[in-house]
């Protein structure tokens, strides 16, 4: 069985945590295939990458100067014609599931797709794509509706699917979480790195990790950090903005906590793997404010690294972080325009404040905390398991 596996991101250009999904998902998949007589390709967007299997598709050039929805949908097209010979496609957010669609209309294959977020729930994105994002909205909900099955990486998001796109059958949208790999995500201290990156490893730290993006709270994070103890350092590896207005209202708050406190480190740059495991390593408390989060791969790759996480009690989230286990969840009110933005703005980052006071100032409750969460990752979210699940899906459809 042939499975072609089409994408926006992939080794080596990740960016989030669809891609970091689909890399790992290919990995045990091939791990997978010779006993499950699987065989999958990747269909990547990007540059030429030296990996047996894979092909990678350029933006054409004539679409250079156009919107980026139509240049996806350039990358789209190519995708499809290279598809031909699968059994079935499988593609990861709307930039690949036209490619999917077409594949499916073209060769006569199931297409699957997987929910790792929703263009309804996102509506901010209109300040980045303008209108590129009624083009995404629309290639999103015709590869729904159409898809032979769809992989919902949480509950709740098996939920927002049904909610948001209701022609959809409800028997065709099927559970599988992301994983997390244990072995190269697990506790490795590196003091000199840290040094070098800014961070004092002897001090007290809250990290946080994540693009520069509405969905992921870093403005509430920042004006919660405010009421942290004046010992606690915070540590944001936060880059790839969505738009220079919200990396201008970040940079603002982080240059207003910085006046106030010492041990502010801003970190704007993509980090490899090796750094980020040392910074979570290190860290007493990993922080996920986000407002819009259908699972949160971040939370399994901190609490791999042993890692006590403190996050919004939204989306998937709960069925990752234990509250009072892992973790701690703070709760918040949102409005259900789908942007997430929480009812009581004030009240969300005076608790998020308060839980992220509250676990830094107790350090031996963090720690186990973060052996919890170890286990938690290990036993419940390994990738072999779940590459075995979506296969179960692949084979439903087939």
């Amino acid at each position: 069985m042939r499975i072609d596996v089409l994408t926006k991101e992939y080794p080596p250009a990740i960016y989030g945590g669809a891609g970091v999904h689909v890399a790992e998902l290919v990995r045990a998949l091939r791990r997978l295939g010779p006993d499950a007589g699987v065989e999958a390709r990747v269909h990547a967007f990007g540059d030429p990458r030296d990996e047996a299997g894979t092909s990678s598709y350029p933006d054409p050039a004539e679409l250079a100067g156009a919107n980026a929805a139509l240049r996806t949908l350039g990358v789209d097209l190519a995708i499809a014609a290279g598809t031909e010979g699968t059994d079935l496609v499988h593609s990861h957010t709307w930039y690949a599931n036209m490619a999917g669609h077409l594949a499916h209309l073209l060769h006569d294959v199931p297409h699957v797709v997987s929910a790792h977020s929703l263009e309804p729930l996102r509506p901010w994105k209109a300040e980045q794509l303008g209108g590129g994002y009624a083009v995404s909205s629309w290639v999103e909900q015709t590869a729904y509706e159409a898809a032979a099955g769809i992989i919902a990486v949480s509950a709740a998001m098996r939920d927002d699917v049904l909610a948001s796109y209701p022609a959809v059958d409800p028997a065709k949208v099927q559970v599988v979480h992301n994983g997390i790999d244990t072995e190269l995500w697990t506790p490795t201290p590196n003091p000199d790195r840290l040094r070098e990156l800014g961070v004092d490893p002897d001090r007290p730290s809250v990290v946080f990790v994540g693009r520069i993006t509405r969905q992921k709270g870093l403005p509430h994070f920042l004006r919660a950090a405010a009421s942290l103890p004046p010992d606690v350092q915070l540590v944001l590896c936060a880059g790839a903005p969505d738009t220079p207005e919200i990396e201008a209202e970040v940079r603002g708050l982080v240059d207003e906590l910085a006046a106030t406190r010492t041990g502010v480190v801003w970190i704007a740059e993509m980090l490899p793997r090796a750094d980020v495991v040392a910074l979570l390593t290190a860290a007493t408390v990993f922080a996920c404010p986000s407002v819009y989060e259908p699972l949160g791969i971040v939370n399994l790759e901190a609490m791999a690294c042993e890692t006590a996480v403190v996050a919004t009690a939204t989306g998937g989230i709960p069925e990752v972080v234990v509250d009072g286990a892992t973790g701690v969840l703070v709760p918040i009110e949102q409005a259900t325009d789908g942007t997430g933005t929480p009812l009581d703005p004030d009240r969300y980052v005076a608790d998020l404040g308060a839980a992220l006071t509250a676990l830094v100032s107790d350090p031996d409750r963090a720690a186990t905390y973060g052996r919890a969460g170890r286990r938690r990752a290990i036993e419940s979210f390994s990738w072999d398991a779940i590459a075995e699940r979506t296969v179960e899906v692949y084979r439903s459809v087939l």
